[in-house]
C-alpha cells in the first residue's frame, strides 16, 4: 500500500478538511504516541465503543482480551471496526464561548481484524506491553499457559485511515478582538508522577529500568 492512504466516503474530512492528514508518518505517529484507543464495533444492530490497551506493528494493531468478550468474539468473526486514537494538547480560550476550542491530534481507522494464532499470540502481547511501557515485559513473569489460554489476541488490519490535527490560537470574530478578555490557550499533556510501591513490594527492590525511563520521559 502507498504511504498515503486513498479518501473514500469513510475516511475523508469533511469538517475543516485543512486539518486532515492521509499520510501514514502522520498517522502513525499519532499511533505511537500513545497505548489507549477506543474501538467501535456493532452487534446486532447495538453500537458498542470499547476502551483498550493497544499496540502497533506496521499497518497492524494487535488489541488483546478475555476470549469471551465482546470486542474479541465480534472481532474474529470478521465484522468491521473502527478505531479511534486522540491526544488532547490544550484548551483554545476564546473571547467568544461559541469560539472556543481544544487542540489535538487523532487518527481515525478503518479496518478487519483475524484472531492471533497462539503460536504468535504471546509475540503479539510482547508488541501491547511494549507500546504501554517499553521494555516492563522483559522485567516482568511471562504468562503461562494457563493465562495465555484465557487470553485471544486480534490483528486488525489497516484498511483505510485518517487524521485530523488542531494547533494554534482561537479564532475570534473581528469585532470581539476589541473586547476586555483574556485569550489564549492552556496547553496540556501527559506526564507520569513519582511511582507508588505495593503496599506488600519486598523492602530493597529498586525500580525498574522501565519506569525510571518513564518519568525522565525516555519511555
Amino acid at each position: 500500500m502507498s504511504d498515503i492512504y486513498p479518501t473514500t466516503s469513510r475516511n475523508t474530512v469533511k469538517r475543516v478538511p485543512k486539518r486532515a492528514h492521509y499520510d501514514q508518518e502522520t498517522i502513525f505517529s499519532i499511533l505511537d504516541a500513545g497505548f489507549l484507543a477506543h474501538v467501535g464495533i456493532s452487534v446486532d444492530g447495538q453500537p458498542f465503543v470499547i476502551p483498550t490497551a493497544y499496540g502497533r506493528k506496521g499497518e497492524t494493531i494487535y488489541l488483546h482480551g478475555a476470549t469471551t468478550s465482546r470486542l474479541i468474539k465480534t472481532g474474529q468473526e470478521g465484522f468491521r471496526m473502527c478505531i479511534i486514537v486522540t491526544h488532547l494538547d490544550g484548551i483554545v480560550l476564546a473571547r467568544s464561548a461559541f469560539h472556543h476550542s481544544m487542540n489535538y491530534r487523532s487518527a481515525v481507522l478503518f479496518g478487519t481484524a483475524t484472531l492471533v494464532p497462539d503460536a504468535e499470540k504471546e509475540a503479539a502481547l510482547f508488541m501491547i506491553s511494549e507500546q504501554i511501557l517499553k521494555g516492563r515485559w522483559e522485567e516482568s513473569r511471562l504468562p503461562n499457559a494457563k493465562e495465555l489460554k484465557a487470553t485471544s489476541v486480534l490483528a486488525f488490519q489497516i484498511e483505510e485511515a485518517s487524521a485530523k490535527i488542531r494547533e494554534g490560537g482561537p479564532g475570534d470574530e473581528s469585532e470581539d478582538y476589541a473586547l476586555p478578555i483574556w485569550a489564549g490557550v492552556l496547553p496540556m499533556q501527559q506526564i507520569y508522577g513519582p511511582p507508588i510501591p505495593d503496599e506488600v513490594l519486598t523492602p530493597g527492590i529498586p525500580l525498574p529500568e522501565s519506569v525510571t525511563d518513564a518519568v525522565k520521559g525516555k519511555g
